[in-house]
């Protein structure tokens, strides 16, 4: 299973989604990879800590994506194994292989030399050795969210309720069954999911009704606001090992099932 989390628009928890959702793979006994390709390296920060992303020596965290990308650029290098690229994280069954803002630096390089299938065969390589692979994507609809989209078998939507999040779903979804049509017919929506929902307040919920009749993915799980996320984001902490009871945590887990029970098998 190669999983993408993609929406074009910031701020709607792509990262948490990802690294939630991983570490309950993980925590289940799943062997799971999480791939982060945003240059702002939030879900590398979220498993690994900032010391260890960005030490105090001004180093970089290496190998990364970036090497991963850049190494294709060079007819002169030999290129090394996907998991060559990837790393432990403190989390039984949970690897990672960690972002890098030098991402930002070489994406016109890449997109001239037309590498954009890169991502997808390394992908491949890895679902050999991981039994799950979570991808966490920039928010834009750009050269490495299209390699996300090429190299996974499934889409899954991450939705704020708010009519700005509402519009930019629709081109959002326009966007992922283009690429579907064009480069990778396995990829399916799995579903869209609810963030920060407010089950008690009167307009995220109408927002969810109407989005549900116009026959729109809207998975069941939904999950609500709350201040444990900062608390996980801050300890570097996911939520299954956080605070397992947590309703937040027991939302995470509910989506988690969920997905597990529309997966094919």
């Amino acid at each position: 299973m190669r999983r993408v989390v993609f929406n074009q628009k910031g701020g709607v928890g792509k990262s948490s989604i990802t690294v939630n959702l991983a570490a309950i793979s993980a925590a289940r006994g799943y062997r799971t990879l999480v791939v982060d390709l945003d240059p702002q390296c939030n879900a590398t920060q979220y498993l690994l800590g900032d010391e260890r992303v960005f030490p105090d020596d001004g180093g970089e965290l290496e190998p990364n994506i970036g090497q991963f990308f850049a190494q294709t650029l060079s007819f002169k290098l030999v290129e090394k194994s996907p998991e060559s690229f990837v790393h432990d994280t403190p989390y039984d069954n949970l690897y990672l292989i960690p972002s890098n803002p030098e991402l930002r630096e070489i994406e016109h390089l890449l997109e001239s030399k037309h590498k954009i299938f890169k991502l997808r065969s390394a992908l491949k390589t890895l679902s050999q050795r991981y039994d799950a692979i979570y991808i966490d994507t920039p928010p834009a609809f750009n050269f490495y969210t299209l390699s996300a989209l090429i190299g996974a078998d499934s889409c899954l939507i991450p939705f704020d309720c708010d009519a700005f999040s509402r519009r930019a779903l629709y081109t959002l979804m326009e966007n992922v069954e283009e690429t579907t049509r064009e480069h990778n017919d396995e990829l399916r929506i799995e579903g869209i999911v609810v963030n920060q929902f407010q089950p008690r307040a009167n307009l995220p919920q109408q927002l969810v009704n109407e989005l549900k009749e116009e026959g729109l993915p809207i998975l069941e799980a939904m999950l609500p606001s709350s201040v444990l996320m900062r608390e996980s984001h801050e300890s570097g902490t996911p939520l299954i090992h956080l605070d397992p009871s947590h309703k937040l945590t027991q939302a995470f887990t509910a989506l988690f099932d969920e997905l597990e029970s529309r997966r094919p098998r």
